[in-house]
């Protein structure tokens, strides 16, 4: 019996320090985020000269372990791990005026998180979207180009997660990804929406579908669709 006891008061203390230090992560990440992002672009040139606090954050993700179990606290800490892993990125490149620069950086690079060895495309593709397919992680992880939605000011944290992924949705369809040609009767949107087309139109749903869910003045249903390019330019201040 006493033997029992203490395996379940290790337990509890192992859980508990994970889970500290799942808090401590959020908390610094969010520090980080407000530090440098500015109007959703990033202080390269400051972290650049002072990669502390990008490097402590890091170095704090490569032990959490997380599950998809605990849904929102997974995607939370994987869509934090990869936009700091995208500014790791490019810091390790800097300076350079785009993030395709470097031929590695989503496919080949790899980082240290949660005791995995892995690119910002598996973290994409593989945990995240293969996982939940759910579209509005396409307006969160921010890929490091102007042509993506503008980096959040602050980390994405598990209780107002869900919050978080409509809001900068929102931001984006509302914003520079869509822009309506009345004129012409059509919706120009970006290349991105062309690229995951089946993220969109799950369910029998259309792209105008998708859109008219989160915009503010809808669009025709009748207008054609068409694809502007993506801006690979760094998205930096």
């Amino acid at each position: 019996m006493k033997i029992f006891i203490l395996f379940v008061v290790l337990i509890f203390i192992s859980y508990d320090a994970e889970a500290q230090h799942l808090d401590a992560f959020f908390k610094q990440s969010d520090a980080f985020f407000k530090a440098n992002v500015v109007n959703g672009k990033v202080g390269y040139n400051e972290i650049k000269n002072d990669p502390k606090a990008l490097e402590e954050v890091l170095k704090m993700a490569e032990d959490i372990s997380v599950t998809k179990s605990d849904t929102s606290v997974y995607q939370a800490f994987w869509i934090n791990a990869y936009n700091l892993s995208v500014i790791k990125g490019i810091i390790d490149n800097y300076p350079i005026n785009s993030p395709l620069d470097d031929q590695d950086f989503f496919d080949k690079t790899k980082y240290n998180i949660a005791g995995k060895k892995i690119t910002l495309n598996e973290i994409e593709h593989q945990l995240l979207r293969a996982q939940f397919k759910d579209p509005r992680f396409h307006f969160v992880l921010v890929c490091g180009a102007i042509g993506c939605p503008p980096l959040l000011e602050a980390a994405y944290m598990p209780k107002t997660l869900n919050t978080q992924l409509d809001v900068q949705t929102r931001l984006a369809i509302n914003g520079s990804f869509v822009r309506v040609n009345k004129k012409k009767n059509r919706v120009e949107v970006s290349q991105l929406m062309e690229w995951y087309k089946e993220d969109f139109t799950l369910n029998n749903n259309t792209e105008i579908d998708f859109i008219n869910n989160y915009r503010s003045e809808k669009v025709n249903e009748k207008y054609k669709l068409y694809y502007f390019p993506y801006n690979w330019n760094l998205n930096k201040q």
